[in-house]
C-alpha cells in the first residue's frame, strides 16, 4: 500500500511538471534566427512549464504560404510571425484567436503603452488581430564620407525628389573611360518603397479608405498623379545614370551595391540599421540615415509599418493557446523589444521602450536608429499612412514590380504602366472578393 502511494505521488508529481510544448514558426533569416533562439531560451528559463520549439521556415511569403497549408493538414504551429501584408487574408481565413480578444481578457496588457501607430495597421474594424513584434520602415541611408567629397552638407541629406536628383547628380562618379563606378542612389527595386512613397504623399493604394473602410476595397487608385511622381522619378533617375536597380526584390544586392561603395544613397529598411551602420564603419565610411524623401516639402504624409506580427492561431488545446500567449506576452515586453531593436534596428513597439533607452542615451549615441522612430511618430495618421488592407497584396506587389520594369525597359510610358498595374490589382479584387460575398 505504501509503495502504491509512493507511485502515485510520483506520478502527480511528474504530471503537475509536465511542459507544455508550443512551436514557434518565423521568417527573420541570417544572425537573427540565432538571436530567436536564445530569445526563446532567455523565456523557457524564466518559464519552465513551457517547451518553445522555434523553426526558421524561409522568407515572408515561403512563412505565410507554409502556415495555410499546414492549417489545411491539420499540424499548424501554434505561433507564427506574419508579415504586414498578409493581415487581410489572415483575418478573412478565420485560423487565428484575434489578440483582442485575448488582451480583453488579460488585464496584465496596457495597450496604451504601445506605439499607436503601429497598432494602427494591425486593428481592422475595430479590432486588434496580432500582436506587433518587429516593425519597420523604409529610410533613405547615405554615405557621409561621399557627401564631403562631393562638396555636400553631411548633415543636410536630400528632402525633396528633386534634391534627392540633384544630389545623385553631384554623387555619381565616372572613370577615364566614361564609365559609372558610384552611383547616386539603388534600392531594392521592390514595391514596398512605391507603397512607402504613396504613404508619403498621404495618397491611397486601393479605394474604401485603403480597404480599412466598412467596404471591401473593389478598385486599385495608385495610378494618380502620386504615383506617377514616384514611376517619373525613378525612370527619370534610370535613364540619366543616377539610379542602379537591382533584380526584383533583391535586398542582399542593394545593400551590396551601397556598402561597397558603388551607390552613394540606399533606400532601404531600418530592419538592418545596425548591420549596415555596422559594414560602413569597418570599411571607413560614415553612414547617415532620413527620412524618405518627397514631391515637395509641403506634402505632409506619414509611412506606413513594414515587417511583421506575431499570431496565434485556432485548433489548439487551451493549455497550449495559453502557453502561447504568455510567449506572445513576453516577446513584447520592454526588455525583449529593447533587445531586439539593438540587435537589429526593427523599432521597439512600445512606449516605454523607447523612453527607457532614451534615458539611458543610447539614441544620443547612436542616431541612426532614432530616424525612423521620429519618421514614424512625426507621420500623420490615416488611412493611407496606416497602410492599405487588401487580400491580394502580394499579387499587387508583382504587378506594380512588373509595371516599373516595363516604364525603365521602354515598354511602357509611366502612364500607360500604371494604368495597366492598377486595372490588373483590380481585376485580382473583384476575384478575390467574390469568395467572401
Amino acid at each position: 500500500m505504501k509503495k502504491l502511494l509512493v507511485l502515485i505521488l510520483v506520478v502527480i508529481s511528474i504530471l503537475s511538471f509536465s511542459k507544455v510544448t508550443i512551436e514557434f514558426w518565423h521568417a527573420m533569416s541570417g544572425w537573427r534566427i540565432e538571436l530567436l533562439e536564445n530569445m526563446a531560451k532567455e523565456f523557457m528559463a524564466t518559464h519552465p512549464d513551457i517547451q518553445v520549439n522555434v523553426q526558421y521556415t524561409g522568407s515572408y511569403r515561403d512563412t505565410f504560404n507554409k502556415t495555410i497549408a499546414a492549417v489545411k493538414a491539420g499540424n499548424a504551429p501554434h505561433v507564427v510571425q506574419i508579415y504586414d501584408i498578409g493581415t487581410r487574408a489572415m483575418i478573412d481565413g478565420n485560423i487565428a484567436v484575434p489578440i483582442g480578444d485575448l488582451i480583453a481578457k488579460d488585464p496584465s496588457i496596457d495597450l496604451g503603452a504601445f506605439l499607436p501607430q503601429v497598432l494602427n495597421y494591425y486593428t481592422v474594424n475595430g479590432k486588434l488581430y496580432s500582436m506587433p513584434f518587429n516593425s519597420s520602415n523604409a529610410i533613405l541611408f547615405y554615405n557621409k564620407t561621399f557627401f564631403k567629397e562631393a562638396g555636400l552638407d553631411p548633415n543636410r541629406p536630400p528632402r525633396t525628389f528633386d534634391e534627392l536628383i540633384e544630389y545623385s547628380r553631384k554623387l555619381v562618379k565616372k572613370d577615364k573611360d566614361g564609365n559609372i563606378i558610384r552611383y547616386g542612389l539603388t534600392w531594392p527595386t521592390h514595391s514596398w518603397f512605391f507603397e512607402q512613397l504613396m504613404a508619403v504623399q498621404d495618397e491611397p493604394l486601393v479605394n474604401y479608405d485603403n480597404g480599412r473602410g466598412d467596404k471591401r476595397p473593389t478598385e486599385a487608385v495608385f495610378n494618380s498623379q502620386a504615383g506617377k511622381n514616384i514611376f517619373e522619378l525613378l525612370a527619370k533617375m534610370t535613364k540619366e545614370g543616377l539610379l542602379i536597380n537591382t533584380k526584383r526584390e533583391d535586398w542582399s544586392g542593394a545593400r551590396q551595391i551601397f556598402l561597397s561603395g558603388k551607390a552613394a544613397m540606399l533606400l532601404y529598411s531600418t530592419s538592418d540599421v545596425k548591420f549596415i551602420t555596422d559594414t560602413a564603419k569597418e570599411n571607413g565610411w560614415e553612414v547617415g540615415t532620413a527620412f524618405l524623401p518627397k514631391p515637395s516639402l509641403s506634402i505632409q504624409g506619414g509611412v506606413v509599418i513594414g515587417g511583421g506580427s506575431l499570431w496565434i492561431l485556432k485548433n489548439h488545446p487551451k493549455e497550449e493557446i495559453d502557453a502561447a500567449w504568455e510567449f506572445v506576452k513576453w516577446m513584447t515586453e520592454p526588455a525583449q523589444q529593447i533587445k531586439w531593436h539593438l540587435e537589429t534596428g526593427y523599432f521597439p513597439v512600445r512606449k516605454d521602450a523607447l523612453e527607457q533607452l532614451l534615458m539611458e542615451g543610447f539614441y544620443a549615441d547612436h542616431p541612426n536608429y532614432l530616424t525612423a522612430i521620429f519618421q514614424l511618430l512625426l507621420s500623420k495618421q490615416t488611412p493611407n499612412t496606416n497602410g492599405a488592407i487588401i487580400g491580394v497584396f502580394p499579387e499587387t506587389r508583382e504587378i506594380i514590380e512588373t509595371a516599373y520594369e516595363k516604364v525603365i525597359n521602354g515598354e511602357m510610358t509611366v502612364d500607360q504602366a500604371l494604368d495597366w498595374a492598377a486595372d490588373q490589382v483590380t481585376r485580382a479584387l473583384k476575384k478575390y472578393n467574390r469568395l467572401y460575398e
